[in-house]
């Protein structure tokens, strides 16, 4: 792969995200990433500015309730990343004088932060040598240099390997890489209609020379959401989220026909903390009466 020609495509066709401005520092890239998670970036832009207007430092974040940290997290879907984010800025407050750190093993260190978050955070927001490796990475890798039509299913050890050895020793130039590569695969070389024909490393991409043959791989997992227990767990955040306090049962029991699916996401969401129930028997965000 021509990474040199990669990283000078990334320069110019860059999309213009608010979190790859000047003076976005590692809490914002570390918001950004967060949410960014299965999420597409439409609607992580104006969530981020919210919370970046809101939140700006860790410490803000730490001081404020668990309530208020999910309602702002609206719909962007699997809640836990905001109740876990709240936890990492929290310790970033109390042991990293307010600044997320730079380095992977640190980070790794912080409530929520996995394999993927603390090395986009370390080359995004640091500048440092890491390879950042996501489902689009994973897609432009198999197509560029192993001339696969898709790359399955993932094998962690495996792709970190495939994208450090794409990565300059420089870590300026690496980090540019990593986001470069990350860009490529969500802006052309995409899943259904890669735009080979405006790609920069088309030259050299060995999927192109192999006649792009389809994926034959092992089926790829796939997640569904309408009718899942997390659908249902939605529903029933939606409707805290939308109340002033507290509500009973029958407020939750409206959003969902079917009791024992409905019972059991309810179940799931008081022990994952982000529901508690009253002394009354109403229903809240954590820490509301």
């Amino acid at each position: 792969m021509d990474t040199d020609a990669l990283i000078e495509w990334f320069a110019a066709e860059a999309r213009d995200l608010p979190w790859r401005g000047p003076g976005v520092d590692g809490w914002g890239v570390l918001v950004s990433e967060t949410m960014l998670q299965q999420t597409p970036v439409a609607r992580v832009v104006p969530i981020w500015r919210e919370w970046m207007e809101r939140w700006p430092k860790p410490s803000d974040l730490a001081g404020a309730s668990q309530a208020e940290v999910l309602r702002a997290w609206g719909k962007l879907g699997y809640p836990r990343r905001a109740m876990r984010l709240h936890e990492a800025a929290t310790v970033i407050a109390s042991e990293h004088d307010d600044t997320v750190p730079s380095d992977v093993d640190t980070l790794l260190a912080l409530p929520g932060v996995g394999t993927y978050t603390a090395r986009a955070v370390a080359a995004f927001a640091y500048g440092r040598r890491a390879p950042v490796v996501d489902t689009n990475v994973r897609r432009v890798v198999a197509r560029a240099v192993h001339g696969e039509g898709d790359a399955g299913n993932p094998s962690p050890n495996r792709d970190l390997a495939d994208v450090d050895a794409l990565l300059p020793e420089d870590d300026r130039r690496a980090s540019r890489l990593s986001a470069a590569l990350m860009e490529l695969g969500q802006t052309v070389c995409t899943v259904k209609s890669p735009g080979c024909e405006i790609c920069p490393v088309v030259a050299d991409c060995a999927w192109q020379h192999a006649g792009r043959p389809a994926y034959a791989g092992p089926p790829k997992k796939t997640q569904r959401f309408a009718g899942t227990d997390r659908q249902v767990r939605g529903l029933l955040l939606d409707v805290l989220r939308r109340s002033e306090g507290p509500v009973g049962r029958p407020e939750l029991d409206a959003v969902w026909h079917d009791a024992a699916q409905r019972d059991r996401a309810l179940d799931s969401l008081l022990v994952d903390g982000l529901m508690e129930q009253t002394e009354d028997g109403r229903f809240g965000l954590p820490g509301e009466e």
